[in-house]
């Protein structure tokens, strides 16, 4: 497949002509070509944005529902067009990329309720005859950057409420799924979306510094909103802080599960397996420390470890619970963190990481410690840990020992005590007796610490692309005192 990139509705080549190849981590094959998109063409495509964002904040708020609606049902009826390629550029199974291409749907929908909840207030004002209101406005040309992880869900979410909210965008696609990336914009223009409402950029890896500081420095972008690694979000926001443009992140994570000493164990081990394991471990809320109060521990890591070796692995095109991971970095980075945590006392259960090749058993990691590396740094592939703790006070300090604070989860049959543990985690998510992993289009979506900071998702959003104005109408004839 060849693409271009994705301007005012048109498939259009790169200025330079340059073009690169991502190829199918399973089978080594080209999957897509796609332009290799530089600065020159970020400012093409922000200009883009810049002139169609007059009209397109004008409309009423009915006419972009009806045209977000719309889409969402053009990118559905590109479920399996999706599904294909979404596995060739990725390795993720066939349901994984169907299940992101319904949530994305929904994510549309969601965006387009939203268009009649823009709303501002009267503000009593001490001035006589004067009415005072906060209104909520688009704010002008937005960028999005998708990652290739969850990639329709990503993708679209990174634009959908901003054009709801009356904004056009520029996103930027992941070099690792260019191809599903540019289809999405095929189906917006498809689903009525006027040009220059949304323009997508591809990029090959060693120009997406290049890309990323032209979209960030350009003077016609106003916000940023990125989801991908903490060391890349750190870097867009440092350069957009010099610029005083706002930023949404959404970043990484090492989600703990906490099984407390009531625990329903099977309920429990389903939702670490689906935690764990879902997408290969290749999602940010993925349940990477599972948190066992010592009493149930030997039970669970029993039934845990039987339910992970029974889970079936294979290629992208059969039916299997685990797929390919995205490239091969991805098992040696995960073999890393596996052999330095057996040579200092861990036990691996089941799995391990294959010697070549794209495509790993679930592993757990039992009897993890702090000093191994393990511990601390995501691991994005699956593999999880298993952490013994003595009581509740351990385990909600387990909980909290990490840079990151995306999602967590509790489970245990007293709802009063799990409430309270889940209070006290460091997360912009938790889930009581519930996976670590979940998402819905109108929650409000982000973390804490180096997680990120904003939110996705229903009304949540809607400050994070409108600017709050004070706007007065004043009686003209008023007193002044000079």
């Amino acid at each position: 497949m060849q693409v271009g990139l994705f301007i005012d509705n048109t498939d259009t080549q790169a200025e330079s002509g340059g073009m690169f190849d991502r190829r199918n981590p399973v089978a080594g094959d080209v999957a897509t070509t796609a332009a290799a998109g530089r600065a020159a063409d970020v400012d093409r495509a922000v200009q883009s944005c810049a002139q169609a964002f007059g009209e397109w904040s004008a409309l009423g708020p009915n006419q972009r529902r009806g045209i977000l609606n719309a889409c969402a049902d053009a990118l559905e009826a590109k479920t399996q067009d999706l599904i294909k390629l979404g596995a060739d550029e990725t390795g993720g199974s066939g349901p994984w990329i169907g299940f992101n291409v319904m949530l994305a749907g929904r994510i549309l929908r969601e965006a387009a309720a939203m268009t009649t909840l823009i709303k501002g207030e009267i503000i009593p004002s001490d001035k006589p005859g004067t009415l005072s209101m906060a209104m909520r406005q688009p704010v002008g040309v937005l960028v999005g950057m998708a990652p290739w992880n969850a990639p329709v869900i990503l993708a679209v979410r990174s634009f959908a409420m901003p054009l709801a909210c009356g904004n056009t965008v520029v996103m930027k696609a992941s070099e690792k799924c260019p191809g599903l990336h540019r289809m999405i914009g095929d189906a917006m223009a498809e689903g009525g979306l006027p040009p220059g409402v949304l323009n997508i950029l591809t990029h090959s890896a060693e120009d997406a510094p290049e890309v990323v500081n032209a979209l960030v420095d350009h003077p016609l972008t106003r916000r940023i909103n990125f989801t991908g690694s903490t060391r890349v979000g750190q870097i867009i926001a440092e350069r957009a802080a010099k610029q005083l443009k706002p930023c949404l992140l959404e970043l990484g994570g090492k989600s703990p599960q906490v099984v407390l000493d009531d625990a329903d164990i099977p309920g429990a081990v389903n939702a670490a397996i689906f935690g764990a394991f879902m997408n290969q471990g290749q999602i940010c809320m993925s349940a990477e420390k599972i948190i066992l109060d010592e009493s149930i521990a030997d039970d669970f890591t029993a039934q845990f470890a039987a339910r992970a070796e029974a889970l079936k692995t294979g290629t992208p095109n059969e039916q299997v619970h685990l797929a390919s991971v995205v490239d091969r970095d991805t098992i040696d980075h995960v073999a890393r963190l596996i052999a330095d945590a057996e040579a200092k006392g861990a036990k691996v259960l089941t799995g391990g990481a294959p010697a070549e090749g794209t495509i790993m058993p679930a592993t757990i990691v039992d009897y993890v410690t702090p000093e191994m590396d393990i511990y601390s740094s995501e691991s994005f592939g699956p593999v999880t840990t298993v952490m013994r703790v003595k009581d509740v006070e351990s385990a909600i300090a387990a909980a909290n020992d990490t840079e990151y604070g995306l999602t967590a989860s509790v489970f245990g049959q007293d709802t009063r005590r799990a409430l309270q543990v889940a209070q006290r985690i460091q997360t912009g998510i938790c889930h009581i007796n519930g996976p670590t992993v979940g998402d819905e289009a109108q929650m409000p979506f982000g973390g804490t610490k180096r997680s990120g900071y904003g939110r996705f998702g229903g009304t949540a959003s809607i400050e994070e692309f409108t600017e709050l104005r004070w706007i007065t109408i004043e009686d003209p004839g008023q007193h002044y005192p000079i």
